[in-house]
């Protein structure tokens, strides 16, 4: 995805604008395309502000979010569960098909490891936030 042009160059494209200037021709003047300076004017009529809209998907979403409780009470009372066994337990019961990897991404930014225990067998298990150990 590219970057949104500065807001120093917005303000003064859209000043040219409101200055009396036609789109295509501040566009032309400070090396834009004519769309951008078209859609800038728009979005200062929409919104009143020419700086940039968010970009890329809201934070927080995800059809694994609603089952998030579910997944890390899984986890807590199966630690040594895999990830695929995981996904398949959450398609039995919720009905919901997740790739293992979609899972792990989801527990860890949940706060859980993956750690393993002195006799090398893994388990999962919540990171100490705040400690410096």
């Amino acid at each position: 995805m590219g970057k949104s042009h500065p807001i120093e160059l917005r303000t003064r494209v859209q000043a040219e604008i409101d200055a009396g200037q036609s789109r295509r021709t501040a566009a032309e003047r400070f090396k834009v395309s004519a769309s951008f300076a078209v859609k800038l004017a728009a979005r200062v009529a929409r919104t009143g502000s020419a700086a940039p809209a968010r970009q890329g998907r809201p934070p927080g979403g995800g059809k694994l979010a609603s089952h998030l409780e579910a997944l890390i009470g899984w986890v807590e009372a199966e630690p040594d569960m895999t990830m695929p066994e995981l996904a398949a337990k959450l398609l039995a019961e919720k009905g919901v098909a997740a790739h293992p990897a979609s899972l792990s991404r989801v527990l860890i930014k949940a706060g859980l490891s993956f750690k393993k225990n002195a006799p090398g067998l893994r388990s999962r298990a919540r990171r100490c936030e705040g400690s410096a150990a």
